[in-house]
This record gives C-alpha cells, structure tokens and sequence, in this order.
C-alpha cells in the first residue's frame, strides 16, 4: 500500500500515528524508488517531493552497537543499535529482547513496535533459530 505525502498531517504525525496502528511504515521515492528513514518532506540530495509511504519488511542488519551502563536503579544496562533496513535506510535504535552484550554487529534482526510512556515505540530484536527477519 502505497501513500501520498501531501494527504494529512506531516510525515512525523502520520508514521507515529502508523505505528499506534502497530505497522511500520517508510517512504520512497516515486521517480527513484530510493527509501528514507526517518520520515521527512523532500528526498536528501535531489529535493524531490514524491515520497510515498510504503510498509516497511521490518527485517534489518545491525550495523553498530553499544552499551550504556546504568545502574539497576535506572534501569540497568541497555544497547544503542544503528540497523540497517532491508529497504536502505540506517536508523539509530535499541535491540530488546536480549543481554546488551549479545547485540552483535551483522546480527539479523526485526522490527517490533512497543508501548513507552503511553505512545508507540520502534524497537528491534533478534531474529533467533534461522527464523526469518
């Protein structure tokens, strides 16, 4: 399913509003078919205005990774992941579902939308036992 750009609100109030639908939505270019994450008004480099909203596949790779320590009292250690989608795009985020010290550069991971302080949230996770991403 495709979207035009110019229908509603901007394109950050309509991928948040995506995700409290629980789907994880980019866009692309019309004329280059070119994917950007996070969601913007023109296409990086050319300016073009034909971004369309496309479902994401929600499969990535992880790209980079690392660990801020805290303590227990605020919620113990976490990673910060740079994934990079199947449709091109990087994008800056967390992977749950794991030890912090288990994110591990190349790591296949998916794409899980989860509720944080009452609002929709883009995390990943691991992608386990050959399962698809």
């Amino acid at each position: 399913m495709t979207l035009s750009r110019t229908e509603g609100p901007g394109p950050e109030a309509r991928y948040r509003a995506f995700l409290a639908e629980g789907r994880f939505m980019i866009q692309r270019s019309a004329s280059t078919g070119t994917c950007v994450f996070y969601p913007r008004t023109l296409l990086p480099g050319s300016g073009e205005g034909d971004l369309e909203w496309i479902e994401a596949s929600g499969r990535g790779t992880v790209y980079a990774t690392t660990i801020v320590r805290r303590p227990a009292t605020e919620g113990g250690d976490h990673n910060i992941a740079l994934v990079d989608l199947a449709e091109g795009p990087r994008t800056m985020t967390r992977v749950v579902g794991c030890a912090p010290e288990e994110v591990v550069i190349g790591m296949a991971v998916r794409a899980r939308i989860d509720v944080r302080d009452g609002a929709p949230i883009l995390y990943f996770e691991p992608v386990r036992d050959g399962g698809e991403a």
